[in-house]
């Protein structure tokens, strides 16, 4: 868990010092870490021995909760459309980073959950956004980094089951395309909350309503590898 949290909140202060000191590219993790984690450290984190199991520092929520506030107050501040450097090159913008953060703290609130009981299921609204965002950004992306094999004219569908939303996305070569008009050749039905959490890895299919070939839908993750 405090692995978890030291992630996230690590994530969260390298964005904020992107927006904020409007920056080119990331900053050096561990400069920025050396700066600003919490007094009492000693013996955490420790990379070469994760999970980190203790001791935790005494001040780690609130060392997490005051890096949340300093990027809140920077999305609060700048508008979306502002300029701000991302990895994303088709979208340079502050709302690119709103809109993938929110994503990663709703999934890692999920992780977090479930690794001390029953995990509560994404808000609705940001899971079906994440759902089009992981087309539209994710799978693009870790298709490039993993150096994916090219689609062979794929198409998956996905329909969501508590609210209007269905996704159709076809692996055309190297391309990634959404919503281009064709039949899915299988469907994945589900809340949008688990859809999100399927296309993010951590339910399995059987935890959705499958129709057509269910090994076709297991090659998903081989056209869009885990990162």
């Amino acid at each position: 868990m405090s692995d978890l949290v030291g992630h996230l909140s690590g994530v969260q202060r390298m964005v904020t010092a992107v927006i904020r000191d409007r920056l080119k590219g990331f900053p050096d993790p561990a400069q920025l870490m050396a700066g600003e984690l919490p007094a009492d450290m000693t013996g955490w984190p420790a990379p070469d021995r994760s999970p980190t199991f203790g001791p935790i520092p005494l001040t780690l929520l609130d060392w997490f909760a005051e890096g949340a506030d300093q990027l809140e107050r920077q999305f609060r501040e700048r508008e979306p459309g502002e300029f701000a450097w991302t990895w994303w090159e088709q979208d340079q913008t502050v709302g690119f980073w709103l809109r993938m953060q929110t994503i990663e703290a709703a999934v890692h609130r999920w992780d977090a959950e479930l690794a001390i009981g029953a995990a509560r299921p994404i808000h609705e609204e940001i899971a079906a956004d994440a759902v089009t965002q992981t087309f539209e950004v994710m799978a693009p992306a870790r298709r490039f980094l993993t150096q994916a094999p090219a689609g062979a004219g794929e198409r998956f569908g996905f329909r969501r089951t508590d609210g209007p939303g269905e996704w159709v996305v076809h692996f055309d070569g190297e391309h990634v395309r959404l919503g281009d008009g064709g039949a899915a050749d299988v469907e994945a039905a589900g809340t949008a909350s688990d859809l999100m959490l399927f296309l993010w890895h951590r339910l399995p299919a059987d935890e959705l309503d499958v129709r057509g070939d269910k090994a076709l839908l297991d090659r998903y993750f081989v056209l869009v590898p885990p990162v």
